[in-house]
């Protein structure tokens, strides 16, 4: 027959008490008992009166081959007794421990609680580093963000204000090209360079009008008129050369009335040249009638 060491809770509800006996191992737990060895009260506070122990029987029960149990092993162990039923349960949770943590599994709920709870702890820490890191990179963006913003809006300011300079420049300077000279004459006497210069454009007007007059002027042919001789003819066309090179002979005008008096002589010599030119009408001849008187006599 083997014998227990363990307990048997007597009380009231909610107020636990518990005896340890020496039980036979197929008795149930409220039954017959061998021998009372102590008792157990959690409520108690004293430490002293919370385990009373007969600790003479305990040992003897011990050495007989009683086996406690887990409970009454820890409140053995508390006490002070020690037995080899402890240190074989010790080597086997060590074993049953090292052959979980091989398969990575948890031993006890305690050791699955603190490991999630690590886990845990682990995954926040992590969190929040991404999450600073990010915030740290959103703020780093937003810098260079505002950064490069500062740069554009002073690059266009500076553009702008480039732009603006050569705005301003561009009519400065086109302004004096727009602008027309004031063509006043100046009330001083001119020197006599700009009057010799003045002067030779109405000598040139001069000679084409010259020229123009000594060209024939078209007329209509007349179908009783005769052909000159061949000395007037001649004479003629010797005529506008002599002229010609008498007014390349002449040297220019000084002065503004010089021209003007030349302009005078040339024009009333043009109606006589035209007047030349002309062909002579030839006269006809008179015709006398006859009568019959005249013929009687």
């Amino acid at each position: 027959m083997a014998v227990k060491l363990r307990m048997t809770r007597i009380g009231r509800r909610h107020r636990p008490f518990f005896r340890i006996n020496a039980v036979e191992s197929r008795a149930p737990r409220d039954g017959r008992i061998i021998e009372k060895l102590g008792h157990y009260d959690p409520i108690e506070k004293d430490p002293d009166k919370q385990i009373v122990l007969n600790r003479e029987r305990v040992e003897y029960w011990l050495g007989q081959g009683a086996i406690p149990s887990d409970t009454v092993s820890q409140i053995l162990l508390r006490q002070g007794i020690k037995h080899k039923y402890a240190e074989q349960q010790t080597a086997r949770r060590q074993r049953a421990r090292t052959a979980a943590r091989a398969k990575g599994r948890f031993f006890t709920k305690a050791e699955k609680i603190a490991a999630e709870k690590a886990i845990e702890e682990k995954a926040a820490a992590e969190k929040a580093k991404v999450e600073e890191k990010a915030k740290a990179a959103a703020e780093k963006a937003k810098v260079e963000e505002k950064a490069k913003a500062a740069e554009e809006k002073a690059k266009a300011e500076e553009k702008a204000k480039a732009d603006a300079e050569k705005a301003k420049a561009e009519p400065a300077e086109e302004k004096p090209k727009a602008e027309p000279e004031p063509k006043e004459e100046p009330k001083e006497p001119q020197a006599e360079a700009p009057i010799e210069a003045k002067a030779e454009p109405e000598a040139k007007e001069q000679v084409v009008e010259e020229t123009k007059a000594q060209t024939p002027e078209p007329t209509e042919e007349k179908p009783k008129a005769k052909a000159k001789p061949a000395k007037k003819a001649k004479a003629e066309a010797k005529k506008p050369q002599a002229k010609e090179t008498e007014a390349k002979a002449k040297p220019e005008p000084e002065t503004k009335k010089e021209a003007e008096a030349e302009k005078k002589a040339k024009d009333k010599t043009e109606p006589e040249a035209k007047e030349e030119q002309k062909p002579e009408k030839k006269k006809r001849p008179v015709r006398v009638k006859k009568t019959d008187k005249g013929d009687e006599n």
